[in-house]
């Protein structure tokens, strides 16, 4: 009786291997195989404040800005999937006149001279998945694997005459990360883009000198494992 039970069971086991299991999904040609993708985001942003106030921070008095450029180029070496890389350069200068930190009625702090620069610039290998949205040609999904290495440097300076003080650092960094997003298509040629990073894992080491005297540095891990919404980009890209 055994016998025939194991007999059965493994017959059963083998008919089941052999039939082919279907989810039911189906998926369209979205990007096909050989096209190239291309594009490139850029921001600028300006300020300048003149005795603005913000929570604790009064008298604020200085100018900023920051641009970035980020061109990007891949290959869709097979349906729906394609591979490439992109390079960023940002760049960021701040220059505060004079500001005053007042915690309470008896306790204020005042800034002043105080002058910032920096520039970074990292390159990142990148690998994507399409995914249509139903038969649709114009709207999709597709989940980007990141693999970004970077680094930069940057300089403070405070004060003015003998009180003159100021730091020189290096930066470099390592990300691996998820970012799943959206696209539209404007035309055969032309869409929008928007991801956001949900999962990853950085790494950074930074490494400065004060007043040409003193030594110091810093390093950090991070994981995320949420959605990060300071991460979300626009972009326009070129299929061609």
């Amino acid at each position: 009786m055994s016998l025939l039970l194991t007999v059965v069971v493994s017959a059963a086991a083998s008919l089941y291997a052999q039939v082919e299991f279907k989810r039911g999904l189906e998926q369209i040609s979205f990007v096909p195989k050989g096209q190239w993708i291309t594009g490139v985001n850029v921001s600028f942003s300006q300020s300048n404040q003149d005795n603005y106030q913000f929570f604790i921070v009064e008298d604020i008095n200085g100018d900023t800005y920051s641009y970035k450029i980020s061109p990007m180029l891949m290959y869709c070496f097979k349906d729906n999937l394609a591979a490439g890389g992109k390079m960023t350069y940002t760049r960021t200068r701040t220059h505060l006149d004079n500001a005053r930190v007042v915690v309470d009625s008896e306790t204020d702090y005042t800034v002043e001279n105080l002058y910032q620069i920096s520039h970074n610039y990292s390159a990142m290998a990148c690998f994507r998945n399409y995914i249509s949205l139903g038969r649709s040609h114009r709207f999709g999904f597709f989940n980007e694997v990141q693999l970004q290495f970077g680094g930069g440097e940057s300089k403070i300076i405070s004060g003015t005459g003998q009180d003159l003080t100021g730091t020189f650092e290096r930066n470099w960094n390592m990300n691996i990360g998820l970012a799943p997003g959206m696209v539209m298509f404007l035309n055969n040629y032309s869409a929008i883009e928007v991801n956001v990073g949900v999962l990853g894992f950085n790494y950074s080491h930074s490494s400065g000198t004060t007043d040409q005297i003193y030594d110091s540095s810093r390093h950090s891990k991070q994981a995320n494992f949420k959605i990060n919404l300071f991460s979300i980009t626009f972009g326009v890209a070129f299929y061609l």
